[in-house]
């Protein structure tokens, strides 16, 4: 009875021991974050339109698709911002003479900021946008080789005005003129160079016909003229004909130019076409007359392979 309490002391001792001893505390279980998307994969599992541009290119500029790169933007023609009006003239510093008309590399076009312009220089480099329409046209009082009233008997009220004006005065002096086709719209000026080209070839269409967007047709301020028979209408035979003769010595006195005159081809990039007027106004009319200059001349815009 006496070692009882020892046998006790004993096993509780050794029972605390052997408690004590089966390990230390318990660990809580670690919990692993999973991996990062793209971080920890050096963008490889990333979509290709989620990657972000690296951080030594964050100052180059992004490339849209689709967008034009700068040398293939089509430059301003900033030279054509003068007078809407033709009779007060264009002298140079008021419409632009200007080395900047010129496009920067050659074969470049530029697009026409002013097309209202009367004096807007339109040519093989230089171009009206696609959309632009003259607001104020009209049908001149004149006689024209045929009888409908369609759009290519359209003219801008100025010019117009001037065109009976010089019809009247060539009637004085015993000339019959009459109208053989004014306004075309782009889509018009399209149908016509395609089916140029196909007739003629892309290279013969070229000297004699305006790719759309090119033809001062569009601008309202051109017309093709011949004598009231028609004859010779816009063929080479007009410029030996009495009519041809007149407008030659008379037309700058109503505004009018001949646009692309003889022996300067190579400059307007079209052959000769006494039938061609194009009206820019009497002040600046006169003045390419008395210097015997086109309008490429006259904005120091001459094609980079005529200069001299």
């Amino acid at each position: 009875m006496t070692n009882k309490p020892m046998l006790t002391v004993v096993c509780l001792t050794i029972a605390l021991s052997v408690f004590s001893g089966c390990g230390g505390d318990p660990k809580t279980p670690t919990v692993q974050s999973p991996p990062a998307a793209s971080s920890t994969n050096s963008g490889t599992s990333a979509s290709a339109t989620d990657k972000k541009p690296a951080a030594n290119n964050a100052n180059q500029p992004i490339t849209q698709p689709g967008t034009p790169a700068n040398n293939q933007t089509a430059a301003p023609n900033v030279s054509q911002t003068g007078s809407q009006s033709g009779n007060s003239g264009a002298t140079p510093g008021t419409v632009g003479k200007a080395t900047d008309s010129t496009p920067s590399k050659p074969g470049a076009i530029q697009v026409v900021t002013s097309p209202e312009s009367i004096t807007v220089l339109v040519n093989k480099q230089q171009a009206l946008p696609e959309s632009y329409e003259p607001k104020d046209l009209v049908y001149p009082n004149v006689p024209f080789t045929f009888t409908e009233k369609i759009d290519k008997r359209k003219m801008r009220k100025e010019a117009a005005t001037a065109l009976e004006t010089l019809f009247a005065g060539a009637k004085k002096d015993g000339i019959s003129l009459a109208g053989v086709s004014a306004y075309r719209s782009y889509a018009t000026q399209k149908t016509l160079y395609n089916n140029y080209v196909k007739q003629d070839g892309e290279e013969k269409a070229k000297t004699y016909s305006a790719l759309p967007g090119h033809s001062e047709h569009e601008t309202g301020l051109a017309i093709d003229v011949s004598g009231s028979n028609g004859k010779c209408a816009a063929q080479n035979c007009f410029a030996v004909t009495k009519e041809a003769k007149w407008l030659d010595s008379h037309a700058t006195e109503y505004g009018f130019i001949i646009r692309y005159p003889d022996g300067k081809e190579s400059i307007t990039g079209y052959q000769y076409e006494p039938w061609h007027l194009r009206y820019v106004g009497t002040q600046l009319s006169k003045e390419l007359a008395q210097k015997n200059i086109t309008l490429e001349e006259y904005f120091n815009a001459v094609p980079v392979q005529s200069r001299k």
